[in-house]
């Protein structure tokens, strides 16, 4: 049950790729561009990356499950507010509400999976957890192709129901875990060693590199492709159901062969689909940018499971919030980091170049960066490997 629930609250979180698609009716309602629009991102990226630590170590005080509740309940009431903002800065304000709910949902969810599953079950539940995070993903530009037409709002609204009730069944059903009974975060020199710290890097790095896709494709595909926000949402949907096929693949893998293979093919195949969007330009046939946005997917998928499995090993029982917070918060802000990014390098290129050889060049460094990262992912240490 907990692994469960976990995997639900994860996927409601995940819902917010609905707004994805709706980010050309957000920023042709404000006035503003794809250079600008990506505050929406960050605010709440940026928010949730920070408190999923905290949340971590208020876990570890007080257990994972009023933490992981109080989550859902923000959300809720993030979600409700959406309608009511009559500026941009509005919208980002409830956005950063809504980080908050996202961080103590997230920061919490593994440790409700390693806390109830003995070790050599961990990558199944860790992976089912990430199987959670890739459907909400996956249905989200679906749901959000369909709804945009009724108002961008709508994309936050629906799930307000989801919330509230994942918020009350938690706590009626998920067995208590009680925390350590004092604030004491992990030691420095845990949070320091090589091990956490090229598993920090290395999800930054993937995870960054994977929002060229949610912040420039939905541009790509609905104002240079022409395509009906529906129509974008069922091609932009490949990215995430790429990634909730792989990572209940990975979770079994790493508990058969361990962490390091699935972690250096994941980054190869994501460094391939995000070379692949690199050279799509106004007619390359919509079946190749379906396969390098599957091969982005199918590659963070089989990545991240081993990857958060490995983080979540590397500390003690009592630190288990801190360590799923921990590997959250680093992942997510390599996507800020990421996200921050390919703006500034679309931006500089396409007064210069024109749209499509901005968007080529910002998927080619981020195809490029994720190379890169597959390489630290070979380096070893000391004691082993990273994936021993």
């Amino acid at each position: 049950m907990s692994v469960l629930l976990a995997a639900c609250g994860a996927l409601i979180i995940s819902l917010d790729a609905s707004l994805n698609v709706a980010l050309p009716a957000m920023a042709a309602a404000f006035g503003i561009g794809p250079a600008d629009i990506r505050w929406v991102i960050i605010f709440y990226v940026f928010t949730y990356a920070l408190v999923s630590f905290a949340a971590g170590l208020a876990a570890d005080r007080v257990g994972p499950v009023p933490v992981f509740t109080a989550g859902l309940w923000i959300s809720a009431l993030a979600y409700l507010l959406y309608p009511l903002p009559s500026t941009f800065d509005g919208v980002l304000a409830v956005r950063v509400l809504q980080g908050v709910g996202g961080g103590l949902v997230y920061g919490t969810a593994p440790a409700l999976v390693t806390l109830t599953l003995p070790p050599e079950r961990h990558g199944r539940g860790l992976g089912a957890f990430a199987f959670g995070m890739g459907v909400g993903s996956t249905v989200g530009p679906i749901v959000g192709g369909w709804l945009v037409a009724w108002g961008w709002p709508w994309v936050f609204l629906f799930r307000t129901p989801l919330a509230v009730a994942v918020g009350v069944l938690a706590p009626l059903l998920l067995p208590r875990l009680p925390g350590a009974g004092a604030w004491r975060p992990p030691p420095r020199r845990d949070c320091l060693a090589w091990p956490v710290l090229q598993g920090l890097v290395l999800a930054g790095l993937a995870s960054g590199v994977q929002f060229s896709v949610w912040l420039l494709t939905p541009f790509y595909l609905v104002t240079l492709r022409g395509l009906p926000a529906a129509t974008a949402g069922l091609l932009f949907v490949l990215t995430p159901l790429g990634g909730a096929l792989a990572s209940p693949v990975a979770g079994a893998l790493t508990d058969r062969f361990g962490r390091r293979g699935p972690m250096v093919g994941g980054l190869l195949v994501e460094a391939t689909g995000l070379a692949l969007l690199s050279r799509a330009d106004a007619v390359t046939p919509l079946p190749v940018v379906a396969a390098g946005l599957l091969a982005v997917g199918l590659g963070l998928g089989c990545f991240q499971v081993p990857n958060l499995a490995h983080l979540m090993a590397a500390f003690r029982r009592a630190h288990q919030g801190a360590a799923g917070g921990l590997a959250l918060m680093g992942r997510t802000l390599g996507v800020v980091a990421g996200v921050q990014g390919n703006a500034v390098v679309f931006a500089a290129l396409e007064a210069r170049l024109g749209w499509s050889a901005a968007f080529g060049a910002a998927f080619g460094a981020s195809a490029a960066v994720c190379a890169l990262a597959a390489g630290l992912a070979l380096v070893r240490r000391k004691e082993g490997t990273i994936g021993s």
